[in-house]
């Protein structure tokens, strides 16, 4: 069996040895009860980092992004945001479950929702229409091949949300990667929003866990949606641990990722079998272009040869580089995939 280059997401990163130190030696309490130190630190940290009042962490972003909603929407009201938004396809109709609030999806060329988008789908006020309370972004954009919100954008989605009244939610799973490709502090991108999430295990290779950042006032209320999510934890600590050692020592690492990414995509420029979304970040999107070539077949045929990648769509590829993919594994994952697509 070959080496595996495993590209399928930045979520499949192991825990380095130094990390699994820091967890095997972390301080430790009951986080349920008088609160886990080191959990404590962890959010006091990420709060800082993305200027807000509070965080809290989570077993999940999936966990934490629905949280985020449920402190902000009405039931029975309407949720604006990207046509393939995360919080949309890939968190199994939570914000109706849970948050019990309908979706107004707004599509976007490119994954990027602009206030003049979202101005354009909020309804006049009805006793027809549902009202809308409150809107959600996502930076980086997964759907769209980790696609970056500018600064301007994110400071214009922000304003309509103030002068509408409209809380606003930023899914940032992998806000890390929008900051550094942006260079600016996540707190700059952050800064419009009521209340963000932000993951741990994608781009900081943690195992585990995702932090939501919202006001003081919110404290009390996202404790007990928390809770009554399932999300009460007794010694985090030993996760939170490596949560505080990645951001230490990964955080500053992330544009590593995102050069990868596009040394993958300049590598397999001009083969005529791909199109290639160029990467703004460590998502790279690859289209398929010549019969009878469908996802379904062409991922095997690379898993095979040690590489491996996920389907979005039927002919439609995604590779995520990560801090456990080397230059070395990018030029053999280059020279495979061109082999297999010749």
């Amino acid at each position: 069996m070959p080496p595996v280059i495993d590209l399928r997401s930045d979520t499949v990163t192991r825990p380095s040895a130094a990390m699994r130190r820091a967890m095997a030696e972390a301080e430790v309490g009951d986080d349920v009860l008088e609160h886990d130190p080191t959990t404590l630190r962890l959010e006091e940290r990420i709060a800082a980092l993305l200027g807000k009042d509070a965080a809290l962490f989570f077993p999940s972003g999936t966990q934490a992004n629905q949280t985020g909603i449920r402190l902000l929407a009405t039931p029975g009201t309407e949720l604006l945001l990207e046509a393939n938004a995360h919080l949309l396809h890939y968190e199994i109709a939570g914000l109706a479950d849970l948050s019990r609030v309908q979706v107004r999806p707004v599509a976007t060329p490119d994954g990027v929702l602009t206030a003049e988008l979202l101005r354009a789908a909020v309804r006049p006020a009805s006793p027809h229409v549902p009202r809308c309370s409150g809107i959600a972004i996502e930076n980086t954009h997964n759907a769209a091949g980790g696609k970056v919100m500018p600064v301007a954008v994110a400071d214009g989605v922000g304003a309509l949300a103030k002068e509408l009244g409209l809380p606003l939610h930023l899914d940032g799973a992998r806000l890390w990667n929008a900051a550094a490709a942006l260079g600016v502090p996540p707190a700059r991108l952050a800064a419009p929003a009521t209340t963000v999430m932000v993951s741990l295990s994608k781009g900081l290779g943690c195992p585990v866990g995702s932090c939501l950042a919202f006001p003081e006032e919110a404290r009390e209320e996202a404790w007990e949606i928390r809770k009554r999510l399932g999300g009460g934890m007794r010694q985090s600590g030993i996760l939170t641990a490596a949560g505080l050692w990645a951001l230490e020592h990964n955080l500053g690492r992330i544009a590593e990722d995102h050069a990868n990414a596009k040394r993958l995509a300049d590598g397999l420029a001009g083969h005529p079998a791909v199109r290639m979304i160029p990467p703004e970040t460590n998502i790279l999107i690859v289209d398929l272009l010549r019969e009878p070539d469908t996802s379904d077949t062409v991922i095997p045929r690379l898993a095979a040869r040690g590489v491996l990648v996920t389907s979005f769509g039927p002919r439609r590829l995604r590779a995520v580089t990560h801090l456990d993919v080397t230059d070395s594994d990018i030029r053999k994952a280059i020279e495979i995939i061109a082999e297999v697509l010749k």
